[in-house]
């Protein structure tokens, strides 16, 4: 079979998986874990929170997008063979399934055992004893009512601005007898002698309150006041709705329902053009709230009269509308899993082990003179980061620090140590990436900072994000210049490092260093490198790096020598990578992927894929190292890095993978995959059709990589 035949045969719609149904299966998978009865019951509170979480994010980007698309006549098929318009409809159609889903494990499973467990999620039907009913009276007057301001919508008042997210009770009211009504020429006019119809016909007229953000969603009843064993709580919108009567004196409340919207979040800037990236950026973020509604969510039953005028008014078609069975917005279980007094139905907070060869009396500089130096994230503490930029803030021999920022903490001990070496007359350069979607305005706050620090702050690049994740520390020793440098598959987060999976590695080798300094001079100058000693860099060098090593192992594989390829990552989407891997497995190259969410590659086709299994891991841990292993007969490369296989990644960003060379840490990373790979606890198996099973672990030993690293982190001490 020629090369052309090849193609023909692996590059056809069918051999892919659309990049926006796969994330739903992905999301899929962390329903799941909030279904398993094995998991603890405040744990699967938590990964339902999250499943909300990610499909609002979802929509105000991806669906936003394919709706930009659409409107814009855009009919071109994406690599499984469809259009916007088609994604779209699938998307609504398993969107709609999905959260009936969730719906369904939140009242069926997961209410019924909250109550065994001793916690009752009070409904606005619900009957509540004396005491009960005089302390929420008494809460919603004094801390509640203060705050509510009912927007009336009328010839004079246009219906009001929804902002995205919030969530809102829609109200149909109308005047009691004997009132007056005011009329569209202002005049008073009785309503026995007029004939007035209302903003929603029918002598009525249309309300919207706003459940403030600025409250507790979920409130307690102290026990004193409540008749019942368990502790009770009440959703903030149940309670304004049992007291809206108030909002609206002389009127009658004939229906209410709330009600909540997604907008698009896509920041619709125009670098090019752009005088002043901060200035465009504060200026898109502005505009984010009011972008077009791409999703209106309420409860089965809504009043039609209601439906209508919101649908009207927010310019939504039928598939846009989610009927939901429950309270709305179900992000609000993240404040019920944090309520106290039920530990034992939460997994046990882990505490980051130290590391043996940063744990000793000598200095941080010192210890990695000796040897690379790997860090497991968040079995082992990301503290040693933290101490590594402060170290070097107040060293009086480091002359210059240099780090990538893209996603920080609210309080990011990081940004204090590079504030303290401006302070202590270091030259010390930040690259803030602007453009980090949701992180966009903490950045630009911390960007001023630094800036008033004393730093040099480079705002992003154009037309690019910088998603590597690199410090340099350049220290004057003895004869020369030394180069410290920390690379990373993770953010600079002390916050989601306790939390997500991930690598980083501190080194001295020259080469890299060298490397580091020439990352630098290419982000904050016009400095463009012919090459590098040992990192690879996107976006013009690594797309061509990794086919080339996953195309060198095919060709020995033609040779009839055994190739190995295992690679880990959070998404797999770009087709040429894809095809590569497929070109591979026909060859006979052994090929297993860990790809925690999007994977667009389909496994298992006869004569294209039958050498590539594809996993996925859900644990209490979010999986976000990306890992690349290739092996031939002579010799094992390691990479670790930045850079997930997806186009955004590989071309329109700026990111970083680096060479694992120290053997011992080539054997931890091995043991890791390793584990990964025999995982039969939080494992799921995409097939050829594109669906997902859930590993089993009956009749053998459990193996659940996570636990066992955790483990492992502590015993290494």
């Amino acid at each position: 079979m020629t090369e052309t035949d090849n193609l023909k045969l692996i590059d056809s719609p069918e051999n892919f998986i659309n990049r926006e149904l796969s994330w739903l299966e992905f999301n899929k998978r962390v329903l799941k874990e909030a279904k398993d009865r094995e998991v603890k019951l405040f744990e699967r509170l938590k990964f339902l929170a999250i499943t909300a979480s990610n499909l609002d994010e979802f929509f105000m980007v991806r669906v936003a997008s394919l709706k930009d698309m659409v409107s814009a006549g855009y009919t071109k098929e994406d690599i499984s063979g469809l259009t916007p318009k088609k994604q779209l409809e699938e998307i609504a159609l398993r969107s709609h399934e999905f959260m009936d889903m969730q719906y369904h494990i939140y009242n069926r499973s997961l209410r019924p055992a909250l109550s065994k467990a001793g916690l009752r999620i009070i409904t606005q039907h619900e009957k509540l004893s004396e005491s009960e009913t005089v302390y929420l009276d008494n809460y919603f007057k004094e801390a509640i009512y203060p705050v509510l301001t009912p927007m009336a919508v009328d010839a004079s008042r246009p219906f009001p601005l929804i902002s995205s997210k919030s969530l809102n009770i829609a109200a149909l009211i109308r005047k009691k007898e004997g009132s007056w009504y005011k009329l569209k020429s202002g005049k008073q006019k009785n309503k026995k002698k007029g004939a007035y119809k209302g903003y929603a016909g029918e002598g009525l007229d249309f309300a919207v309150v706003k459940v403030p953000s600025v409250l507790p969603r979920v409130i307690e009843i102290p026990q004193k006041y409540s008749s019942k064993a368990e502790k009770s709580l009440i959703f903030l919108e149940e309670l304004i709705e049992k007291h809206i009567d108030m909002l609206f004196l002389n009127y009658d409340v004939i229906a209410m329902h709330p009600f909540r919207i997604m907008r698009n979040a896509e920041l619709d800037l125009d670098e090019e053009d752009a005088a002043d990236l901060l200035e465009e950026i504060k200026k898109g973020l502005k505009n984010r709230r009011w972008g077009e509604t791409i999703r209106l969510d309420v409860q089965k039953g809504i009043d039609k009269r209601l439906l209508k005028i919101l649908k009207k008014e927010l310019e939504l078609g039928s598939n846009d509308i989610y009927y939901i069975k429950g309270a709305l917005d179900l992000r609000a279980l993240m404040e019920v899993y944090k309520l106290e007094g039920f530990d034992e139905f939460k997994n046990k907070v882990y505490k980051p082990a130290p590391v043996k060869m940063l744990s000793n009396e000598e200095d941080i500089f010192t210890n990695i003179k000796k040897s690379d130096i790997l860090l497991s994230h968040p079995y082992q503490s990301f503290d040693y980061v933290t101490e590594f930029v402060r170290v070097a803030a107040y060293d009086k021999d480091v002359l210059a620090i240099k780090q990538t920022l893209y996603r920080v903490s609210g309080n990011s001990p990081i940004i204090a140590a590079l504030e303290k070496a401006a302070e202590q007359g270091k030259q010390v350069t930040v690259l803030v990436e602007l453009k980090a979607r949701f992180d966009e305005e903490n950045n630009i706050n911390w960007a001023i900072k630094l800036e008033k620090a004393g730093c040099h702050v480079i705002y992003g690049l154009l037309g690019l994000k910088v998603h590597s994740k690199i410090t340099l520390v350049l220290r004057k020793e003895e004869s020369r210049i030394r180069e410290y440098v920390h690379l990373a598959t993770g953010n600079y987060n002390d916050s989601t490092a306790k939390l997500y999976t991930d690598f980083g590695m501190f080194t001295c080798r020259q080469d890299i260093g060298q490397d580091a300094i020439a990352v630098f001079n290419m982000l904050s100058g016009y400095s463009k490198p012919q090459g590098f000693n040992k990192l690879i860099v996107a976006p013009i060098w690594m797309k061509k790096a990794f086919i080339g090593m996953i195309e060198t192992l095919t060709d020995e594989s033609l040779k009839g020598k055994e190739m190995r390829i295992i690679a880990k990552m959070n998404s797999l989407s770009d087709k040429e990578i894809i095809l590569a891997l497929y070109k591979a497995s026909m060859a006979g190259v052994r090929i297993d992927l860990i790809v925690r969410g999007i994977c667009c590659l389909r496994p298992g086709i006869k004569g294209v894929s039958d050498n590539i299994k594809v996993r996925s891991i859900i644990g209490n841990f979010l999986e976000h190292a990306r890992v690349f292993y290739f092996k031939t007969e002579e010799k094992e490369y390691i990479y670790l890095g930045s850079a997930d296989w997806m186009h955004r990644n590989l071309e329109k960003r700026v990111e970083i993978v680096f060479p694992v060379e120290d053997e011992n840490i080539k054997s931890e990373i091995k043991h890791y995959l390793d584990l990964q790979l025999n995982d039969n606890v939080k494992s799921h198996i995409l097939d050829c059709e594109g669906e997902y099973k859930k590993v089993k672990h009956r009749g053998r030993d459990k193996i659940c990589a996570q636990s066992i690293l955790s483990k492992e982190a502590w015993e290494s001490v």
